[in-house]
């Protein structure tokens, strides 16, 4: 059988040795698959598609494009172009805006935390006055969790306890996109991964942190692994099937019921330390389901 040659797209600017390492296994996950997955940056693609009408490429056109990366201009100008990407560029972009995975999600039976989502502002230091806080104070109230709209492994993430906490938070924000949310308590430093690769959970942990409200192993946690139930299952099929994506880390808090609650959708979720915690190496599970999918799509 013929290799089928790939892309893996990168960010040009990305060189710490936790992305090198995500890198060089999806490489190798790839090839024990009978893919060659060449990596590209965004910094070398990019150069080939602006300026022109059709893009400037090497004569081997990739059977399709894993696309590691946030640059979503760049996964629409290879869209435009006729490239099949895993995950696609509305799904990386959505998934990218904590307000926009909380709207999208919206409505389609999904439980989240009760939300509010942050009034635009264009000053530089972001809100002079705060009297649009009591509405949120009064409908949430303290605890709450603001959460800047972009970072990840729980970064830009704050528990505010009251209004000085709250005022000192969005002097750091500053202008950036936030939204608010209520506290689950019963979930404080508990959260549940669930890696998920064609609408089925490839594996699951149970991270959790006795000193911190955040559970991510980045902030200190610890993990376990974990045998998800159904709700938990569905609630992640759901909100991949919602959000178009092909593979994602779907994160789940415990509810003040025992119900799950949905938290964040991670569209290229890193995976080593749910492989170091369950054995299960999701890089091949998010391969297969690229080369089942680019192979039913040809045949």
């Amino acid at each position: 059988m013929e290799m089928t040659y790939a892309w893996l797209v990168v960010n040009g600017f990305i060189q710490s040795e936790k992305f090198m390492q995500i890198f060089a296994w999806l490489v190798r996950a790839a090839e024990k698959q009978g893919c060659y997955l060449e990596m590209k940056t965004n910094t070398e693609l990019l150069p080939s598609l602006v300026m022109q009408e059709k893009m400037t490429l090497p004569a081997q056109r990739p059977d399709f494009v894993l696309f590691w990366d946030k640059d979503v201009r760049l996964a629409m100008l290879l869209e435009k172009n006729g490239f099949r990407l895993f995950n696609s560029a509305k799904s990386i972009e959505i998934c990218d805006d904590k307000a926009r995975t909380y709207l999208e999600l919206l409505g389609c039976g999904i439980r989240m935390p009760e939300t509010v989502i942050g009034p635009k502002t264009f000053l530089e230091q972001g809100y002079p006055d705060l009297d649009f806080v009591s509405g949120i104070e009064e409908r949430l109230g303290y605890p709450m969790v603001v959460k800047e709209c972009y970072g990840s492994f729980g970064q830009q993430v704050y528990l505010v306890k009251n209004r000085d906490e709250m005022s000192a938070v969005l002097k750091e924000i500053k202008n950036r996109p936030c939204l608010f949310q209520k506290y689950i308590a019963a979930s404080r430093g508990h959260d549940i991964r669930i890696q998920m690769a064609g609408n089925q959970p490839v594996a699951a942990m149970h991270r959790y942190n006795e000193h911190d409200f955040r559970a991510n192993i980045t902030n200190g946690g610890s993990m376990e692994p974990y045998e998800p139930d159904e709700a938990q299952i569905q609630m992640a099929q759901k909100a991949v099937n919602k959000l178009g994506l092909d593979f994602a880390g779907v994160d789940i808090l415990f509810g003040e019921d025992g119900e799950p609650v949905l938290c964040e959708v991670n569209s290229n979720a890193h995976f080593v330390n749910i492989w170091k915690c369950t054995g299960v190496d999701a890089g091949e599970a998010i391969l297969k389901h690229c080369l089942n999918a680019v192979r039913e799509s040809s045949s």
